[in-house]
């Protein structure tokens, strides 16, 4: 087996989450701030170092309301996500061909868990570490680090797989192989620079862990 540990990121990965980030982020800032602000500015920095600081990137002084905004809206729209088609057969093969699977993500894991009310995927995962249980976050190495610690694996045994620039840059700086995926909708395709392989299908994806 290539890789007895594989770790993934959430959004943009596993669900298909980035239309309702976007309603929301849109929402908070249109509410709070009372102006546009392009869909590429909005998303740039989803899946990376917090929604805080997502929100600081806007307007330093209101990252409280903003954030406050942001969640109230976009909690209950967890109610309407879907994963990504063929994930959840891939996921279930790789548990089934007997590898360890763990979810990093920079959602707090309370928002993890409304996620995980709506799909059938919880038992999938041997452990979950949320963006609110680490101090420093992707693209630093630490959130990848703590899932592998909580399963007793070196990096040499594990891969990440993500759909953000941020993925990438966290798993090469912890010394994972980084796995790449195009379909989340978040990221472009060059953003993924960083990836040892990029992948199109869940199809694909298994092929390469």
């Amino acid at each position: 087996m290539r890789f007895p540990v594989v770790l993934f990121d959430f959004d943009g990965t596993v669900v298909d989450s980035g239309p309702i980030i976007l309603a929301s982020m849109r929402h908070a800032t249109q509410s709070v701030l009372g102006r546009e602000i392009s869909e590429q500015d909005l998303m740039a920095s989803v899946g990376g170092p917090g929604l805080e600081a997502q929100m600081e990137v806007f307007a330093p002084d209101r990252v409280e309301e903003l954030v406050r905004v942001y969640r109230a809206h976009n909690e209950p729209l967890h109610d309407t996500l879907e994963t990504f088609q063929g994930i959840e057969d891939a996921l279930a093969a790789l548990k089934a061909q007997g590898h360890t699977l763990g979810l990093v993500t920079a959602k707090r894991r309370s928002t993890v868990d409304l996620a995980f009310a709506q799909l059938p995927i919880a038992h999938l995962f041997e452990t979950v570490v949320g963006g609110d249980e680490t101090e420093l976050h992707k693209p630093d190495p630490e959130p990848l680090l703590l899932g592998l610690e909580r399963l007793g694996a070196s990096v040499d045994q594990a891969a990440y797989v993500g759909d953000s620039p941020y993925d990438m840059q966290a798993a090469k700086a912890g010394g994972l192989y980084a796995v790449g995926v195009t379909w989340g909708g978040i990221h472009t395709r060059a953003a993924l620079g960083h990836a040892d392989v990029i992948v199109d299908t869940a199809e694909e994806l298994l092929a390469v862990l």
